[in-house]
């Protein structure tokens, strides 16, 4: 039994953006294979073992498709992928559209808890995975819980090492013949993948996006970056089974028939290389990400080509970074604000720095033809007029569908209409630009007081000792909570409190909202899917937090 995915946009206004030219109206194959015939030999890959071109990727897509329709999967049937960047992630995105079923990828760094959470709510059929990767060996893994996992029928390992015991090789599935295979043409509204956020849940959140979605709405997005129409050549520094990496696939190759350049594993050294080599037009990444290659740029001097943008998102962007990365790397510094639940704004090409602002970081200007963006009351959800703070929803063409398996979250997070609630506060300004200025949750209360630590971060980034930084509260018996700022320190001397204190007098920021403690790391923490982890910081500066002296405020 398939698991249950309802669209929950009003079907009239879905259809309205196919009929107006604002999505292709294609599902992800046929926009491929299009693009394929179109340029047989254009290279679609750069990855560890060389290039693939179209023609070469397709074969193996298509050989791929006939391998798992003679497992029994069908259309509708939802396939997870758990693979790092490399081609075998991107010929299984193919082959899984190509069978009309329903691609699940998650980033290989999740482990067997939330793997077999995600594998038993979206009742995926069948899973993908290294056979090893950096010490994991997340097949093996998978064929330890199956048992519990009533609807997975296969698990397919892929890549070097020894296919473990219970597992169909991938390399076998490859060599099936493709001469016979006839692709499904699913309806380009339904299901093509589902995006794995950890939010703020329990459990991570999973969520539905139709062909449509991704190749129009998110397509849409990536194409006010691409100046000249020029087919982009990008590369990814997040992973492509990530939320932000879904413009891979379906972005990058099927909507704009460009070329992926990937790395199985970030460095700043090998992203660095990469750029060297490559040459790319756009690289994806987070801000930490680029604050590690610019350390690293600054350190060795090398030199590398310019692309067109850095498009950073995951992480709010401060002006310090978007500012030395313009200057390092010779190009515009794009700030994406976004996320897998359905929202998008970004500050495009019109600046090299993206615009700032002491209240909040700027997002940009909504693009209707990607997702329109309102700002609601947080109580009574009406529209507020313009300069007004309130929940940012969002609405458009690359709305998803629903949240997978979950219609509380359906009930929480959407509305009646279709409007998906971000949790994200905001205002748009009299030129209808979009300010983001946190988190409805994400708060410190210390004896009582509400801190954005969002707020905070900003102002430390131009810190000249600090060249990353992330804020977050520790249980305190007397205060509640107090704040503790996890720093990546610039240069020489680590900064105390007192340090950090001063440089936030002098930009205004309350006393109350100065950390109390200094924790000093070696680089932030990153999740699997590339994001600061912000949780593994909090645990740890809980532990080691020695007890502060009391600020006054």
């Amino acid at each position: 039994m398939t698991v249950t995915l309802t669209d929950l946009l009003p079907a009239g206004l879905r259809r309205s953006w196919a009929v107006d030219g604002t999505c292709p109206d294609l599902d992800l194959y046929s926009l491929f294979r299009a693009r394929q015939i179109a340029d047989l030999h254009r290279t679609a890959i750069h990855d560890a073992k060389g290039t693939l071109c179209y023609t070469a990727l397709d074969r193996r897509a298509r050989s791929l498709a006939e391998g798992l329709r003679g497992l029994g999967i069908v259309p509708g049937d939802v396939v997870a992928v758990q693979l790092p960047d490399r081609r075998d992630a991107v010929i299984a995105d193919l082959a899984i559209a190509a069978l009309g079923a329903v691609a699940l990828p998650f980033p290989v760094g999740r482990g067997a808890v939330e793997a077999e959470c995600l594998l038993r709510r979206a009742k995926a059929v069948a899973v993908i995975a290294a056979t090893e990767h950096r010490s994991r060996t997340p097949a093996a893994g998978l064929v330890t819980i199956a048992p519990a996992l009533p609807a997975l029928r296969h698990v397919i390992s892929a890549g070097p090492g020894t296919p473990p015991a219970g597992t169909i090789p991938l390399r076998e599935l490859l060599r099936t013949d493709p001469t016979g295979f006839v692709p499904a043409r699913p309806d380009p509204d339904s299901a093509a993948r589902i995006l794995v956020s950890s939010g703020s849940e329990a459990e991570p959140k999973m969520i539905a996006y139709s062909h449509n979605a991704l190749a129009g709405g998110r397509g849409n997005f990536f194409a006010s970056l691409i100046p000249d129409a020029t087919p982009p050549r990008c590369l990814f520094l997040v992973p492509l089974a990530s939320a932000f990496g879904s413009n891979g696939t379906a972005v990058t190759l099927a909507r704009h028939g460009g070329s992926l350049v990937l790395l199985d594993h970030f460095t700043p050294e090998a992203a660095l290389a990469a750029m060297r080599e490559h040459a790319p037009t756009h690289v994806l990444g987070v801000p930490t990400m680029i604050r590690m290659m610019l350390e690293h740029k600054e350190r060795t001097g090398e030199r590398v080509p310019a692309p067109t943008a850095l498009v950073l998102g995951g992480a709010p962007l401060d002006e310090a970074t978007a500012s030395a990365a313009a200057e390092a790397f010779g190009c515009h510094v794009v700030n994406l604000y976004g996320s897998a639940d359905g929202v998008n704004c970004h500050t495009g090409l019109d600046h090299k720095v993206p615009p700032t602002d002491r209240s909040g970081v700027v997002a940009g200007r909504p693009d209707p033809r990607v997702a329109e963006i309102r700002v609601v009351d947080t109580e009574t959800h009406e529209p507020l007029p313009g300069g007004r703070t309130g929940e940012i929803v969002a609405r458009g063409p690359m709305t998803p569908l629903c949240y997978v398996a979950a219609p509380e979250l359906d009930a929480r997070y959407r509305t009646p209409e279709g409007w998906v609630r971000t949790g994200d506060l905001g205002h748009l300004d009299e030129d209808g630009v979009l300010h983001v200025v946190g988190r409805l949750k994400d708060v410190v209360i210390r004896g009582g007081a509400n801190i954005s630590p969002a707020e905070v971060e900003r102002e430390l980034a131009g810190h000249p000792a600090v060249r990353d930084v992330v804020c977050v509260g520790v249980p305190d018996p007397l205060m509640g909570e107090r704040l503790v700022a996890c720093v990546v320190v610039r240069g020489g001397a680590a900064p105390t409190p007192d340090d950090l204190g001063a440089h936030l007098t002098a930009r205004g920021v309350d006393r109350y909202k100065h950390p109390e403690h200094v924790l000093l790391v070696d680089a932030l923490p990153l999740t699997a899917a590339g994001k600061t982890d912000r949780a593994a910081l909090r645990r740890r500066a809980a532990g080691e937090r020695r007890t502060p002296a009391p600020v006054r405020g």
